[in-house]
């Protein structure tokens, strides 16, 4: 992991984020691990983390390639929340967008995520205490996935781990959930895909079922293709009323809550 250090600003809390080559890092955290980057194999979850009949089972991404991580411990008036809000923010801000997005018991069981994904004991915690994100980059970095994640420990400290993956051949199409397209339009009034253009039936398909998680919603629809996303979406299912274009200067698709 570079050990270059740029200053990203406050995003709106009391502590503001360092940058550690790509990554975002609390500026009042320290490091209580850190892992060079090594060439492994790695899976990613994309859904709860659960045991069944003994063996914990759970959709995912896999792939082979450069995997680096750095643990960080927060001071005790910091809390888990809080970094993982700051540093997903800081993240989604540099481009790219979450895979798989959870929080508290949405993710499942916490110790699955210390022992089984991350593999590092210091991360056990408790199942209402956590929250995971999975973000794909885009454009030239499409192949690099970023993990975030936060818990408060059983000993009541306070850490963040964050991981990236580098693939040393091309992830392919991968979508995210819908819940997690549905997390992150109600928690910031937005999605962005910048290399969506010409609607894919593949995402057509995600995003008119994920709109139609809450059928009360109202979407603007921005990008070039705008008119013809927003076609495919009503015969997918998305009543029309709930749909406009919008005028929103972006690349690939932008959608933005109509509130």
């Amino acid at each position: 992991m570079s050990i270059r250090i740029l200053v990203a600003g406050c995003l709106g809390l009391a502590s503001p984020l360092l940058w550690a080559g790509s990554l975002p890092v609390p500026l009042d955290a320290k490091v209580v691990d850190q892992r060079p980057a090594l060439e492994q194999e790695r899976v990613y979850p994309l859904a709860p983390l659960r045991k069944i009949s003994g063996k914990v089972r759970f959709d995912k991404v896999e792939g082979r390639g450069q995997v680096s991580s750095v643990t960080y411990q927060l001071p005790a008036e910091r809390t888990a929340r809080e970094a993982f809000k700051s540093a997903r923010e800081a993240l989604q801000e540099e481009g790219g967008y979450p895979l798989f997005w959870c929080e508290r018991r949405d993710c499942g069981e916490a110790s699955l995520w210390a022992n089984e994904v991350f593999k590092n004991a210091r991360l056990n915690g408790g199942d209402e205490q956590q929250a995971f994100i999975l973000l794909r980059r885009s454009a030239e970095e499409a192949d690099t996935l970023v993990a975030l994640y936060s818990v408060t420990a059983g000993n009541k400290r306070v850490y963040l781990h964050v991981e990236e993956f580098v693939a040393e051949s091309p992830l392919g199409e991968l979508l995210p959930t819908s819940a997690t397209v549905m997390r992150e339009l109600h928690d910031t009034g937005k999605l962005d895909y910048p290399d969506l253009t010409a609607p894919l039936p593949a995402w057509v398909t995600l995003l008119g079922r994920s709109l139609n998680l809450d059928s009360t919603l109202r979407v603007s629809l921005s990008g070039k293709q705008a008119e013809d996303w927003r076609e495919q979406l009503v015969k997918a299912g998305v009543r029309a009323a709930r749909l406009e274009v919008g005028t929103a200067e972006t690349e690939g698709l932008h959608l933005e809550l109509i509130r």
